[in-house]
């Protein structure tokens, strides 16, 4: 099979394509055809070193994590041979991912919505785990709530909308100018121009702040929240001095890591075939063009998601 290997860290140059082994599965895993798969930022990350690097001991590295495909053999109940599944796996490990075949515990997946294209399923995984966990279980988002998402724009920023207004929240969302429109399209009812506007200096009685950004962005969301609110930082993690800040503040400020889980699959793949959740496809490359697809993403610049697609 075709796969991206990574033998040694450093820049996008170094992700090369490779003839390696179809894997083989064992108890309750799936083997899948992948379809497309979906580029994070702690793909790039980790690629440089770090991110999830640490844990992953063997070599080569095959990076990802996000995939979308048809099962072709099955230990598990969970699914048969043909079954279109997606799902985020073995986060935060060595996921393999940028294959054509993928060994994958079954009770990370679930079940492609038959109206939903294999782009968008992969679009829909560790990005929207993320605001979703983060939404409904780190934190409890309820009707009526203030809720603002920094980096509205982005992969998890722009699931994280729609999840919140889906829940019934206010949302106040920020991202340049130019994202406007979008961020306002996603469900958002209020936009924040971070090149203009001190977002702390405008905004006040937040519920929840879901951070992706820098850890000076988490400080100064304390700023906004009412007492009893919540910060929660996803890229970053939460020193303990803004900790003591927050605790002075009667706030909580707090760091999460996504993990794979079938039931939030499920949840998300409802929310999918209903159309409360919608995927935007910033680009798609083709598999062989992967070196371009991290360049992309390490510009910064990307409205959602970014999608490989395999032959």
């Amino acid at each position: 099979m075709k796969a991206i290997i990574l033998n040694e860290f450093g820049p996008a140059a170094n992700l090369q394509l490779a003839d390696l082994p179809i894997p083989h599965i064992g108890h309750e895993q799936v083997l899948v055809k992948v379809d497309s798969l979906s580029i994070n930022p702690v793909d790039i990350k980790t690629r440089q070193g770090k991110g999830t690097a640490n844990n992953i001991k063997d070599r080569p590295i095959i990076l990802g994590w996000d995939i979308s495909g048809e099962v072709t053999e099955s230990k598990s109940p969970l699914f048969n041979k043909g079954d279109q599944v997606f799902g985020m796996i073995n986060f935060p490990g060595h996921g393999k991912a940028y294959a054509e075949y993928v060994v994958a515990p079954a009770d990370q997946l679930y079940l492609i919505p038959e109206n939903v294209t294999a782009e968008q399923a992969a679009a829909a995984t560790l990005a929207a785990l993320t605001a979703w966990q983060n939404l409904t279980e780190h934190y409890t988002v309820t009707q009526g709530q203030r809720v603002l998402i920094h980096a509205g724009s982005g992969g998890v920023g722009h699931f994280a909308i729609q999840i919140a207004k889906y829940l019934g929240a206010y949302v106040i969302a920020t991202s340049s100018a130019k994202n406007k429109a979008f961020i306002l399209s996603l469900g958002a009812d209020e936009h924040i121009d971070y090149n203009t506007v001190q977002f702390n200096s405008v905004l006040k009685e937040i519920d929840f702040v879901l951070n992706v950004l820098s850890p000076d962005i988490t400080e100064r969301s304390l700023a906004v929240l009412k007492p009893g609110g919540t910060v929660i930082s996803i890229a970053s993690g939460v020193s303990e001095d803004i900790k003591a800040k927050a605790l002075a503040k009667q706030v909580t400020a707090l760091h999460t890591m996504v993990k794979p889980s079938g039931r939030n699959m499920e949840q998300i793949a409802e929310l999918l075939g209903n159309e409360k959740l919608q995927p935007h496809i910033d680009q798609v490359f083709l598999f062989e063009d992967m070196q371009k697809a991290h360049e992309q993403m390490e510009g910064g610049r990307t409205i959602g998601k970014i999608i490989v697609k395999l032959p």
